[in-house]
């Protein structure tokens, strides 16, 4: 199969799904704190646990992708997840929701083997377009999702869950017909160990020249946007007295701006722009809507900084993704692009949580300003370690 149609293949796979995801996104935690009563901490720990999950499972999938190839392992999760949004429409309790998150998260894992793909089939210097199709697809079902799940929780948040789960098998039914396997030539030749968590390799990674580095950066650029997974709906609820609709068009937003950048100008902006100047500049964009967004003073207000703040976000991930595989040893793409979404997922358990808490018992700026204040810590970061000639040395 040529190679582009390859990348619009992951590419409708992962959107469909992502439309799944993001119609729960915008209403689960007004869902959690209005319908079941769950505390503020309480929505966090729910949203932690999803993560929790990836963390645990995204580079066991990773693993097994290397070995048995990378199909399988796009199209059984998504089976999961269609289950546990069937769960989401029948909860009635705190830990009904918290295994219906549990079980989307085991089933979420499988990011990390879309990103393999990509890497399979494309090469170092068109890698950046590739992890961008990734980032769009998340954006556009940033945009279309919440836009769906904010009109039609209006007929019941069940309903929402339905159609979640709806989409999620249409994305495993699409990829179990059309995705061809990537991952012929290196399957039979990789052996394994299967951990919950391979902190040797990890250790391994953590140590390799530049990837290290990355990884760190993409670990505090996941925690400090994470801040607001929970946070970030009930800012509007409860202090904006936004409806669920509203929070559904701001996330719809931050989609359109972030599937904006990834896919339409990351390519003429990596062609014209060296990787470590778009970091700094994602990195000073991001910093400053995350830091904005409690003192927006109203919708219009609000929009305007979460547009600023995907600007960042849309320069940052494919850039520091592509960045990680190009480093990164041929034969090991799925072990580090697997440990990588892991560590992003050991972000989204930390971030949640942080942000639950200070939001309830600190205030509810403290999430948003915690965000800031990180993600203007890897400024520095890449402004003192990541030199060019460092750069130049290792590629």
């Amino acid at each position: 199969m040529p190679k582009k149609a390859s990348l619009l293949i992951i590419f409708m796979t992962v959107f469909i799904d992502l439309l799944g995801f993001g119609i729960l996104i915008p209403i689960l935690p007004t869902f959690a704190s209005k319908n079941l009563g769950v505390s503020d901490f309480g929505i966090g720990i729910i949203v932690a646990g999803y993560s929790l999950m990836q963390f645990i499972f995204n580079p066991i999938l990773g693993k097994l992708s290397d070995r048995y190839g990378r199909k399988p392992f796009i199209v059984w999760p998504l089976l999961m997840v269609s289950f546990s949004y069937l769960i989401f429409s029948f909860s009635n309790s705190f830990f009904l929701l918290l295994l219906s998150r549990v079980i989307a998260g085991i089933g979420g894992s499988n990011i990390g083997v879309a990103q393999a793909y990509i890497s399979d089939v494309t090469t170092k210097s068109n890698r950046a377009k590739g992890m961008g199709l990734i980032g769009a697809a998340f954006g556009l079902g940033f945009v279309f999702g919440p836009f769906i799940g904010g009109v039609i929780s209006k007929y019941g948040y069940d309903v929402a869950g339905f159609f979640s789960a709806g989409f999620s098998f249409l994305a495993s039914l699409f990829a179990f017909i059309f995705l061809k396997e990537s991952n012929n030539e290196r399957k039979d030749k990789v052996r394994i160990r299967i951990r919950i968590m391979d902190f040797s390799a990890l250790f391994s990674v953590l140590k390799t020249p530049i990837v290290g580095i990355l990884v760190t950066i993409f670990f505090i650029i996941i925690f400090s946007i994470a801040n607001i997974y929970g946070t970030f709906s009930l800012l509007g609820f409860k202090y904006y007295s936004f409806t669920d609709a509203q929070n559904g068009y701001l996330f719809g937003i931050m989609g359109i701006v972030s599937a904006t950048i990834q896919g339409l100008f990351i390519r003429p902006i990596t062609a014209k722009f060296q990787d470590r100047s778009i970091l700094l500049t994602g990195v000073l964009f991001m910093s400053f809507g995350l830091g904005a967004i409690p003192y927006g003073v109203n919708f219009l207000g609000v929009a305007i900084v979460v547009g600023i703040l995907s600007i960042g976000t849309g320069l940052l991930q494919p850039t520091v993704l592509s960045m990680i595989s190009k480093f990164s040893d041929e034969r090991r793409q799925g072990e580090v692009l697997g440990l990588n979404s892991s560590m992003a997922s050991l972000a989204r358990v930390f971030g949640p949580v942080w942000g639950g808490f200070s939001f309830h018992y600190i205030g509810f700026e403290f999430p948003f300003l915690t965000g800031a204040f990180f993600t203007l810590l890897t400024f520095f970061i890449v402004l003192f370690l990541l030199s060019s000639q460092r750069l130049r040395q290792f590629s």
